[in-house]
């Protein structure tokens, strides 16, 4: 039987502008640029204002004076979101600048202008490189055809990880080629006799022995080459395992040779390819843009956000002029689902504004936050002066939420004067020493760091060695704990620190 009846229930909706800010917030800033610019070619009510104005370079320290104003800021901010369902002026989001006639025109380039192609450089990629070294071998149409397959296995590394015996098989049943193993291994050997020294080997051995060979014979009567090169033939498990004293027994020499020997080979090219690799167009180490500038200035930080190549963005004045002739009536009326699109994108346009100012606005408070609680960090650069500090930290000063702290600290960085820092990193959890006092664990992996630096190579320090030696400084630390930091700062075990 159906009934009706009447429910009262609380229930939290987020409007579309709250959830265009949460996924700003996230983004750092290649990725607000990104999608600025989509949102620039999907929109036409948007454009790019001709000029910026000054940005805010600092907050004064007195906006964290007292609890008073950190709650009002909470309270506003839940105002700006309320206000995003609220009448607007469109005077907001325009310039007092009129645009000129020459900026709507397709094209203001003079038709007796000069015009100019540019040229783009392009380098090899590592393949192109073997392969054009291939054209400089008489080889036979079969051969070469066979010996380009073969290149076409090594990965970016250098390496040809795949083996002969399927080489062999991928030939005959995929491209009809029937050959047999000695043939490839002639081509293989071939092969790495192409620069980067070390190219096509199947192993870590095989590569670094075809360095060494390819120096011993460039200088024969070197007799540090020739230790290294026995090295790798006959003790290489040993080497890897940083036994220098059963490679000295087996190969009868002394601790001076050996030590020339093993720095020879350390400074070999474990990835031959990623020489190629790193100079070819378009690959190369990850860039990291800041997200913020902090410079020490007269004694005085001051904290800016990095806009980069991010533009101001307004309101284009042509389709307003249009959406206002219709409200006057001097529209003709069959324009009218053209005026409803010009709306629809009109509110699309003052809410993604909106998004990007609230955005920028989140940030610099939070960050400012950020270098008030570890100033003495800012200023010094010192790692042992960075405070602990966790993310409530942050939202208790700012009035705002910890999730939203969260959004903002990830992916995001800050230049200072003395190098680039993840915000992440400035959020370390914290323990007592033996005085009582909190200290981060930041502090306590640099003090493992410095231990581990100043140990004494030929006998490196153990786990239970540097819990000790911790102790001494005043950090009671577990054994399970040593080892994760050491982990963490990508310190080996002692074993493999190990050196002559």
């Amino acid at each position: 039987m159906l009934k009706q009846s009447l429910q009262q229930k609380l229930g939290l909706k987020i409007n579309p502008l709250q959830i265009q800010i949460i996924k700003m917030l996230e983004m750092p800033t290649y990725q607000l640029e990104q999608r600025i610019k989509e949102e620039l070619e999907q929109n036409p009510l948007l454009e790019e204002a001709e000029e910026r104005p000054e940005p805010e370079e600092e907050y004064p320290e007195e906006r964290f004076g007292n609890e008073e104003e950190e709650g009002d800021y909470g309270e506003d901010e839940r105002e700006d979101y309320a206000s995003a369902e609220d009448d607007f002026s469109l005077e907001d989001y325009m310039s007092d600048d009129d645009l000129s006639d020459y900026r709507l025109a397709s094209s203001n380039a003079s038709p007796d202008g000069e015009s100019r192609d540019f040229v783009v450089s392009q380098g090899a990629s590592f393949r192109e490189s073997l392969i054009g070294q291939l054209g400089t071998r008489p080889l036979s149409d079969l051969e070469h055809k066979i010996s380009e397959y073969i290149i076409g296995n090594i990965d970016d590394d250098g390496y040809l990880r795949r083996d002969v015996e399927s080489i062999v098989d991928d030939l005959a049943f995929g491209v009809g080629v029937e050959v047999d193993e000695e043939q490839i291994m002639r081509l293989l050997r071939m092969i790495q006799e192409f620069e980067p020294a070390g190219v096509g080997a199947r192993d870590l051995r095989e590569c670094l022995l075809l360095q060494v060979e390819r120096r011993c014979k460039e200088m024969p009567d070197n007799r540090t080459l020739a230790n290294a090169r026995d090295i790798l033939r006959e003790c290489f498990e040993e080497f890897s395992k940083k036994h220098y004293e059963k490679i000295s027994r087996k190969l009868r020499i002394g601790d001076a040779d050996l030590k020339a020997a093993v720095d020879e080979i350390l400074r070999l090219n474990p990835k031959p390819g990623g020489v190629a690799a790193e100079s070819s167009f378009g690959s190369g180490a990850e860039k990291i843009i800041p997200d913020f500038h902090l410079d020490l200035i007269d004694g005085e930080l001051q904290l800016s956000l990095n806009s980069g190549d991010v533009p101001d963005l307004r309101i284009n004045k042509s389709y307003l002029n249009m959406l206002e002739q219709y409200q006057k009536g001097e529209s003709e009326k069959g324009k009218k689902d053209v005026v409803s699109f010009i709306k629809y994108k009109l509110n699309s346009a003052k809410s993604f504004i909106d998004a990007v100012q609230q955005r920028n606005s989140t940030l610099m408070l939070t960050m400012t936050a950020i270098v008030q609680f570890q100033k003495q960090f800012f200023l010094t650069g010192d790692d042992s002066l960075m405070k602990p500090m966790i993310l409530k930290d942050v939202a208790d000063i700012t009035g705002l939420d910890v999730s939203t702290i969260s959004r903002v600290s990830n992916s995001k960085y800050v230049q200072t004067w003395f190098g680039i820092y993840a915000l992440k990193d400035f959020f370390t959890g914290s323990m007592q020493n033996m005085e009582g006092e909190e200290v981060s664990t930041s502090e306590l992996k640099n003090a493992l760091k410095k231990l581990v630096d100043e140990e004494n190579k030929q006998r490196p320090l153990t786990d239970d060695e540097l819990v000790a030696l911790m102790e001494k400084k005043g950090y009671q630390i577990a054994r399970r704990t040593v080892a994760k930091y050491r982990q963490m700062l990508d310190i080996p075990v002692a074993r493999l620190r190990r050196e002559i």
